[in-house]
């Protein structure tokens, strides 16, 4: 295939280097990938061997130069297999996969290669650098040496083994989880079994089934977490359990899909290469990279909040016991049963329910006089949408940005509707790294997975949704306004229990008074949120916290669990493994899973989240901070939103995450405010 017939191979003549979505196909994936790795692997080898003393620029600066053609097609690539997928992509991707990790071991354990930067990395203290060339050469150092460069031959060489059958399962899991997840989606033949459910949303069940062949019925697909979005309305118990059975049951049916064995194996070797490298455990091994530093820091923190979470978990568990005998109902509380009287309690406690809610959520208005309204107010960004721009999907928007001062800042692609290509849960995601050194803007997406309505009808949220729609935008600020020179060090490129931090920051404007007020509006008449109903849902936000921070704790404890076990334990019956896991740690309730129950826990196993899961409370211990800092100091306003970007937003990965907090914070963080925020004064 020439240059002319793959439009991969070249550099997009679009606005941004926005990738031609409507010249590319599944074909061009795999040549463009072999050409990527080709070259790259010949810019690292003139690198490595190249007869001049090592400096700066010949070997970490032509590192960052080096691999633009397989950066390229990656980024467009691994997007599309995410977020739309095909037969076609994911067959690239089984290919592709651990030749991509042969390709990454071959640099990293290219030994004249690591010289060079090992030499460097030595004589740091008289190459007079800046600190953000200081900051990569410590990490390019760090990244060869966790890499693997230090061992002996023979290590190495079971090390490159290890990798390419890791990543293998890994695409295995993720392709079972995507299958599994479509096939076990609940058909429902009475309408009237949808009893509970909003007409758009029951509209959009039909259309649903209708596109698997099944008209006149209602298909209700599955989200990623345990706790199914219809368990709160559903007022039928049968479907209501048959919905939360098919959630658990996700990889873990003895089929073709099955995870058990490939999530089992991926533990084990993880351990094996933690053992490899020098580390007791997987765990070990990632989280000496992280903020906490060691596993007993991150283990410590879950340990401190799990006890009052649980006892107030089980409050709420008898709380809805209550609710249960005074509806008249006679059953115990089960799983499939806790979201939908928890609804019933607050809507009666507080006076309102999401069916009231969704009304005033619309999804432009959200995203327009919410979303883009903060991030107007704070950082003075404006938005244009371009539909001159193609895209890879009809339902994907794409967004100009500007800089306050006018000047072009980047793309932002939103892709809000669910659907069978692509994965669950919502993400931010990069087509094109911003650098100075390369002269590049970014390119981000957002994704969720909002239930599309029928042509015509509104889309209009849950409250959820809306700060999944802050959230992720959140991260896409810190991706759109990183103003680094090396694209290692760009945007989100920073420790995993520090990247979900500026975005759960940007979740606080959710219910800001003048933001809501902005966009809270009814989608028929313009009407704003009543009062009312404002104050009601910010008392009953901290309502239901025992039960979202016990399957939050039950999730990260788990993932630890799995990444603690060494090199020689075979774990051959998972589900006895979770339960035990869950016991020992203190988190089992029955009523109450884990967010995410191994055969589908897609972070940690096949998205980048192993032994990282924890990072999400680690993370929001520095949000709650922060978000203190802004009420007192005044809160949505530009010298607010300029000191936020100036020491957090605009840093990336391009020093210590921490100095850049006590940038911002002028103290390290303190934990009283998280746990204030989640009920946890007793821990």
């Amino acid at each position: 295939m020439t240059t002319a017939d793959n439009p991969l191979l070249t550099a997009s003549d679009l606005p941004y280097e926005l990738p031609p979505f409507d010249r590319i196909s599944g074909e061009h994936f795999l040549p463009a990938f072999e050409a990527g790795m080709a070259e790259q692997a010949a810019e690292v080898e003139a690198i490595a061997n190249n007869p001049e003393p090592p400096t700066f620029d010949n070997t970490i600066v032509a590192l960052e130069r080096s691999g633009q053609l397989l950066d390229r097609v990656s980024q467009v690539f691994f997007n599309l297999h995410a977020s739309h997928t095909n037969d076609t992509l994911r067959a690239v991707h089984a290919e592709v996969a651990p030749k991509l990790a042969a390709h990454s071991d071959a640099i990293h354990l290219n030994p004249a290669l690591f010289a060079r930067v090992e030499k460097l990395y030595t004589e740091r203290d008289s190459l007079d650098l800046d600190e953000e060339s200081a900051w990569l050469l410590r990490r390019y150092y760090l990244d060869f040496v966790r890499a693997g460069a230090a061992l002996p031959e023979a290590d190495r060489e079971r090390l490159r083994e290890l990798n390419t059958e890791l990543s293998s399962l890994s695409t295995r899991f993720q392709d079972n989880l995507l299958a599994d997840t479509n096939d076990l989606a609940v058909l429902v033949s009475d309408r009237e079994e949808l009893a509970g459910l909003s007409e758009s949303t029951i509209a959009a069940a039909a259309e649903a089934a209708a596109a698997r062949g099944e008209e006149g019925k209602y298909l209700l697909t599955l989200s990623l977490p345990t706790a199914q979005p219809l368990l709160a309305s559903l007022e039928n118990r049968k479907v209501r359990e048959r919905l939360f059975r098919a959630s658990m049951a996700r990889g873990n049916r003895d089929n073709e899909h099955d995870n058990k064995a490939v999530l089992a194996r991926i533990a084990r070797l993880r351990a094996e290469r933690a053992a490899l490298l020098g580390y007791e455990n997987h765990a070990a091994y990632v989280i000496e990279d992280q903020t906490a530093g060691s596993v007993r820091a991150a283990t410590d923190l879950l340990h401190r909040l799990a006890p009052v979470a649980v006892s107030n978990a089980r409050a709420e568990a008898a709380e809805l016991a209550e609710e249960i005998a005074r509806l008249g109902a006679d059953h115990p509380l089960e799983p499939w049963d806790w979201a939908f009287y928890a609804e019933r309690v607050r809507k009666r406690r507080f006076d309102v329910d999401d069916a009231e809610l969704r009304p005033y959520f619309e999804l432009d208005r959200v995203l327009r006089d919410g979303v883009f309204f903060a991030a107007t107010k704070l950082y003075g960004l404006t938005f244009t949408e371009r539909h001159d721009l193609p895209t890879y999907h009809p339902d994907v928007r794409v967004f100009e940005v500007f800089d306050a001062d006018g000047s072009p800042l980047g793309l932002f692609l939103g892709d809000y509707y669910a659907r069978e290509s692509k994965r669950g849960g919502a993400w931010m995601n990069s087509y094109r790294t911003p650098s100075r050194l390369l002269g590049r803007k970014p390119v981000v997406v957002n994704n969720l997975n909002i239930t599309k309505p029928p042509a015509g009808e509104p889309t209009l949220l849950t409250f959820n949704e809306v700060e999944t729609a802050f959230h992720e935008f959140g991260h896409a600020l810190h991706e759109l306004m990183s103003d680094t020179r090396y694209p290692t060090l760009a945007g989100t490129n920073v420790p995993r229990d520090f990247v979900e931090f500026p975005s759960q920051v940007n979740e606080m404007w959710v219910l800001w008074p003048e933001v809501l007020a902005n966009y809270a509006r009814h989608y028929r008449t313009g009407e704003p949120l009543p009062q009312r109903l404002v104050e009601k849902l910010r008392e009953s936000r901290a309502y239901g916290e025992g039960f979202a921070t016990t399957e939050y704790l039950a999730a990260s404890l788990l993932d630890l669990a799995w990444h603690t076990v060494d090199a020689d334990t075979a774990v051959d019956d998972v589900a006895a493994f979770q339960k035990q896991a869950l016991e020992k740690a203190g988190v089992a309730m029955a009523e109450v899973p884990p967010r995410y129950a191994s055969t589908y826990f897609a972070h940690i196993f096949c998205n980048g989240y192993s032994a990282g899961y924890y990072s999400y409370i680690w993370s929001e211990v520095l949000d709650a901070d922060t978000v203190e800092w802004f009420r007192e100091n005044g809160g949505l306003t530009r010298e607010n939103g300029d000191h936020f970007r100036r020491e957090l937003l605009s840093r990336g990965g391009s020093r210590d995450p921490m100095v850049s907090f006590r940038g911002f914070r002028g103290r390290d963080p303190e934990i009283e405010p998280l746990l204030k925020r989640r009920g946890l004064m007793g821990a």
